[in-house]
């Protein structure tokens, strides 16, 4: 799909992408920062949940009656409401019990039903889909992150970049964080149909084509230890503080992708993550959450030479353009930063 179309109506915006002085210098390398943060949500998540919505409204017709549910930690929530609104229908969103009280504070400001119940986000869902949306019969459910309708949204930021960053000499890397991997998958599908992927896939090194860095927390690292176990793999649990990351199993399409040459799965601490959010805020004067922030700090501690171009010098490197997704995020706040800082202050990103 071209960039900024939708079959109905347009549920999202084209964000700039721009180059950054202060992360380049701290990487070693260009990097250009794709602003999701300037979605109608705050975050990417309008195009994927914008688009599916459009779609389901097209799909059924526009006069039917439809009430949209979703099941989020709160970016896709707000995503959901968010769309619903500009196509005039209700939503009920289900979250899980870790949900902050600014989150569901932000969905109900925008009209959504929230009901809240669930340890993670898995329980949430299940809820979902058992107790409400099988009792109704105008229901249309929104995958937070595994459909194909979603996928298909979050890939128009790929198209967007082919022409942002055409006269910039084009670009050889993306970085992305991976909660459920609606975003990966997204991406992944851009950078196909665009002939970004490499036809040789018994190494890395020799595809030719973009390298993409995908990125979460520990504790919310259900794609990376997918990738280590060689199989698609369930977490018991989610220990880390960016509760967006927190869907214990990624989406089966993420685990396929990820087996891709030109894909490198990593991991970092939430001290790490969170410390970027810091220092990015101080650097860019954008505030994003820490889910964003384990993306953000493959810039400032070294972890795109040493891990996605470690077999290039560092005057190699230097020739290397990244995109980073600043993927945003509304469960931020100036006052959670200066916390991080308090409490992560010694582990500089």
């Amino acid at each position: 799909m071209g960039s900024n179309t939708s079959p109905l109506t347009q549920t999202w915006v084209e964000t700039p992408c721009i180059r950054s002085a202060a992360l380049s210098r701290a990487a070693g390398c260009n990097i250009y920062l794709k602003l999701e943060t300037l979605q109608p949500s705050g975050s990417f998540k309008s195009r994927g949940v914008g688009h599916m919505m459009s779609t389901a409204i097209l799909h059924h017709g526009p006069s039917k009656p439809i009430h949209f549910y979703t099941s989020s930690g709160g970016n896709a929530g707000l995503a959901c409401i968010t769309a619903a609104n500009v196509l005039k229908r209700p939503a009920t969103v289900v979250v899980p019990l870790s949900t902050s009280a600014l989150m569901i504070q932000k969905l109900k400001l925008l009209g959504a039903d929230v009901v809240q119940i669930g340890k993670h986000w898995s329980e949430a869902d299940t809820y979902l889909r058992d107790e409400l949306l099988a009792k109704d019969a105008d229901g249309i459910y929104v995958h937070p992150f595994d459909h194909k309708d979603i996928w298909e949204g979050h890939s128009s930021m790929i198209d967007e970049i082919e022409v942002q960053m055409r006269y910039q000499g084009g670009y050889d890397a993306v970085v992305c964080s991976v909660g459920g991997g609606g975003l990966f998958c997204g991406i992944m599908q851009g950078l196909e149909r665009n002939g970004h992927l490499g036809q040789n896939e018994s190494s890395r090194k020799s595809t030719g084509g973009v390298r993409v860095l995908a990125m979460e927390t520990i504790g919310a690292d259900s794609l990376n230890v997918s990738v280590k176990q060689g199989e698609l793999t369930r977490l018991p649990a989610i220990t880390s503080i960016a509760t967006s990351l927190g869907a214990t199993q990624v989406a089966e399409q993420a685990f396929r992708w990820s087996q891709r040459p030109e894909v490198v799965s990593h991991t970092l601490t939430d001290a790490e993550a969170a410390m970027a959010c810091v220092q990015f805020a101080d650097d860019e004067r954008i505030i994003v959450e820490t889910a964003c922030g384990a993306a953000v700090a493959t810039a400032y501690i070294g972890t795109l030479h040493s891990v996605l171009f470690p077999e290039l010098s560092k005057e190699e490197f230097a020739g290397k353009t990244v995109v980073l997704i600043v993927c945003g995020g509304s469960n931020i706040t100036l006052q959670i930063l200066e916390k991080y800082k308090e409490q992560y202050g010694g582990e500089k990103p």
